[in-house]
């Protein structure tokens, strides 16, 4: 209720422009769902069906003027099937061992994060993201949200932070350890987040965007069968290529 004693309504509203940070030269705007308070798990398994995602708890989904790049893509983990190079990277990390935890804070994560944030992310604004900023987005969320934790004999290597949605696992955010030569953890981590869906009897690995012109998107693609959302519909994706959607419509949610 707000403070007039009237229901709140979940709404939409669009940013103004801002640089792209996947095309070069190109502005973006996102569609937010606010107030955040009422995007509960159900609430945002529904958003997600129609594209958005959340940073912390800054619920979007791309809404820019002339571009359409942005493509949501999901796994159907029952039909997935590693390839050669994926199968070698689960084994090449097959001595992690795996803790599920709640958001709290862990001094040992937010280390891994700064030093990941400062070698592979440099000069992209989150390399100098303090314990405030990490805390908003990798701990504050109004949904059903975990930490998996990767750790070897000496010490934490890598952490995800991933939503259990009514139909699936979103993974929202992977950091490790940026030091390790020739180490394949993201793909281990897909992989593993495929596994751990199948276990929990969830069909579908959400990826968030993916982006043809972007090489950084390149990657998620390679994990076949890949569904994408395209002219407002759940379809297979031909590898390394999609087709670009159109401008979508908010659909209205039921609230609880």
């Amino acid at each position: 209720m707000n403070p007039r004693g009237h229901t709140l309504q979940l709404q939409f509203y669009a940013t103004t422009s801002y640089p792209c940070s996947y095309l070069p030269e190109r502005m973006a705007r996102s569609q937010v769902a606010v107030p955040s308070e009422l995007i509960d798990a159900r609430t945002y398994s529904q958003l997600v069906l129609h594209g958005f995602r959340r940073s912390g708890q800054f619920v979007y989904r791309p809404h820019c003027d002339h571009c359409q790049a942005c493509v949501p893509v999901r796994i159907p983990v029952a039909d997935f099937v590693a390839d050669r190079s994926q199968r070698r990277a689960q084994k090449q990390h097959g001595n992690l061992r795996t803790r599920l935890l709640g958001l709290e804070y862990s001094e040992a994560h937010f280390q891994l994060y700064q030093r990941y944030q400062l070698i592979r992310h440099a000069g992209g604004g989150m390399d100098q993201d303090n314990r405030e900023q990490y805390e908003n987005f990798i701990l504050k969320s109004n949904v059903a949200s975990f930490l998996a934790e990767f750790r070897d004999d000496t010490g934490v290597r890598m952490v995800s932070l991933i939503d259990q949605l009514d139909d699936g696992l979103s993974s929202v955010y992977t950091f490790y350890d940026p030091d390790i030569t020739g180490a394949s953890y993201g793909v281990f981590n897909i992989l593993w987040q495929v596994g751990l869906a199948k276990q929990l009897g969830l069909p579908y690995l959400y990826l968030g965007y993916w982006i043809e012109d972007c090489r950084k998107m390149a990657y998620k693609t390679r994990y076949q069968p890949m569904e994408g959302l395209v002219n407002g519909e759940w379809q297979r994706l031909p590898p390394e290529t999609a087709p670009a959607p159109e401008t979508s419509r908010v659909i209205p949610l039921h609230q609880k």
